[in-house]
């Protein structure tokens, strides 16, 4: 599998003890790569790679790095990371909005349809009455007090751990068990294949809504959000890369997607491990007329129609 680097300028300070990104000075130049910041989520990845792939046969130059969350953001602030294709609304709202406000990042479009986070547990659980997180505390036991998470520093682990450090959703006497999003439906599948109750962070688009028995719980705190944790996938640009390249905010305000086409993608690339540029490519060729909606009204760097270009090259 094709994995790009991270940029080390950006990886660096995680490093370092006392420092970091968000102390350096707001850039006010922009060089002539756009870069992408891309934690390693499937999903995000081949987003990301989609766009690459257009914009680099419309005379673009990109780059992207792989970082982690708060790193991206940070990364905004300090101009290294112009691009980010991966605001999850709510989640990230304390990380997103303060960044909004100021102008560091303009918010182009909700690139997925459909999207949504909270907790999930088998069908089985489900319909043994476990159906809310009201009846996931009264069962805590059967649970062992545990609560499968996909990495420490995510939006979702804060949101969880605040519940538990205030005692929110009757959480306060249950532990966070992070490892990562491997790592947490791995162990979600050995539960179900002996058909234990075990609950963690679902989402939905992703591949495990389509491979795995599960059922999303009713949340009435909104932990996660309105209407069960009904979310948002931002694009976002760096707030001067946005006013210096209009031409890029029309691809990217066009530049969406279904949930179900994304869970695709993360099942592609991320469950069934297949190249990320083939699987860029593969859904970019089977999928032209969307494509050309992407396109609407969009140059190649030069100045000329993109859609021509692109339906030549993949032609």
């Amino acid at each position: 599998m094709r994995k790009k680097l991270p940029n080390t300028r950006l990886a660096a300070p995680l490093l370092m003890t006392g420092i970091a990104l968000s102390t350096a000075p707001q850039a006010v130049a922009d060089d002539d790569t756009l870069d992408f910041g891309v934690p390693a989520w499937p999903g995000i990845t081949v987003k990301t790679e989609i766009a690459e792939q257009l914009l680099n046969r419309l005379g673009y130059d990109t780059q992207a790095h792989e970082l982690g969350l708060q790193v991206v953001y940070q990364g905004i602030e300090s101009g290294d990371v112009d691009a980010f294709l991966g605001v999850w609304l709510p989640a990230q709202r304390a990380m997103f909005t303060p960044r909004r406000d100021d102008g560091t990042l303009v918010d182009v479009a909700n690139n997925v349809d459909g999207a949504q986070m909270t907790l999930a547990v088998p069908e089985y659980t489900y319909e043994r009455g476990i159906q809310s997180f009201s009846d996931l505390t009264e069962h805590r036991d059967a649970f062992n007090g545990e609560i499968l998470g996909f990495g420490a520093g995510s939006a979702a682990s804060e949101i969880l751990q605040a519940a538990i450090d205030d005692d929110v959703s009757g959480f306060g006497d249950w532990r966070l068990r992070d490892t990562s999003e491997v790592g947490m439906l791995s162990a979600a599948q050995d539960a179900i294949a002996r058909e234990q109750d075990v609950v963690w962070v679902g989402w939905t688009p992703h591949w495990m809504n389509l491979e795995l028995p599960m059922r999303y719980l009713d949340d009435p705190n909104d932990l996660f959000g309105e209407n069960n944790g009904e979310s948002e996938v931002l694009t976002v640009l760096r707030g001067d890369y946005a006013n210096a390249h209009p031409n890029l905010v029309g691809f990217f305000e066009q530049f969406t997607f279904s949930a179900d086409e994304q869970s695709w993608m993360i099942q592609a690339f991320g469950r069934d491990e297949g190249e990320l540029d083939e699987v860029a490519r593969q859904w970019i060729t089977e999928h032209p007329e969307r494509v050309e909606a992407m396109l609407a009204d969009v140059t190649t760097k030069d100045g000329e129609p993109a859609w021509p270009v692109i339906e030549a090259a993949y032609r």
